[in-house]
């Protein structure tokens, strides 16, 4: 017992020593921060299933019917340029209340189906009739920017962003007259990412009809923060 206090003493006493040394440095701290600004490259329909049954074998079959739905209605409208994607399928059991008490009524499986697609894909407003006509679903339209082109543009924000904090430092360094400036600790922020943004419409009034819809820019950004010693 005295050996474990004694380790945990002498860890604590290393620890505040540490701390105080590295109070003792001098420091500038600085913030770099880089961003671009893009058009969002990426149309996804979000498609909620949901269907209750005694047993989990039907709930689950009449989740794939529906899913075979949609996709002969994909095909049959002849869309292109598009993704059918299928995940995060579950299934609950079913708890009903009734005066208070809890019973358990079969289950619920769950699907969530995706079209991922471009923004300025010409079928968009076919992507929604082929969605409608394959029964009752409920669905939203999101824009935003891929996972690839995200990780294409990390590496360039990130030297930009390391670029800016360091002309901070230096200019502070120049102002102040101080010279020998070295790294001494980095620190990334959490990556930013957009929320995608949701889009709610009405179904055109004619088949034949553009859907018409420009969304805005994202922007990404990376952020650093850095110190200096000298």
């Amino acid at each position: 017992m005295k050996t474990i206090f004694g380790v945990l003493l002498g860890l604590f006493l290393s620890l505040s020593l540490a701390a105080q040394q590295i109070q003792q440095v001098p420091l500038i701290e600085v913030e770099g921060y880089a961003e671009r600004k893009i058009n969002p490259d990426e149309a996804v329909f979000s498609i909620s299933l949901m269907e209750k049954s005694l047993k989990v074998s039907e709930a689950t079959a009449i989740l794939n019917k529906k899913t075979q739905r949609l996709a002969d209605a994909l095909k049959k409208g002849k869309i292109k340029d598009y993704k059918l994607v299928a995940d995060n399928f579950s299934v609950n059991v079913n708890t009903v209340y009734r005066s208070g008490t809890a019973r358990d009524s079969g289950y619920v499986a769950r699907q969530v189906l995706r079209i991922i697609t471009s923004p300025t894909n010409e079928d968009l407003q076919k992507i929604v009739e082929a969605i409608e006509e394959s029964g009752d679903m409920s669905y939203q339209l999101n824009f935003g920017i891929a996972e690839s082109t995200r990780k294409s543009l990390e590496d360039t924000l990130l030297a930009e962003a390391l670029k800016n904090a360091e002309a901070k430092a230096i200019l502070i360094g120049n102002t102040l007259g101080i010279r020998g400036l070295t790294v001494f600790h980095v620190m990334m922020e959490a990556d930013y990412r957009p929320n995608p943004v949701n889009v709610a419409f009405a179904k055109m009034a004619s088949e034949a009809a553009d859907m018409l819809i420009q969304p805005d820019d994202q922007t990404i950004g990376k952020r650093v923060f850095v110190k200096y010693t000298y």
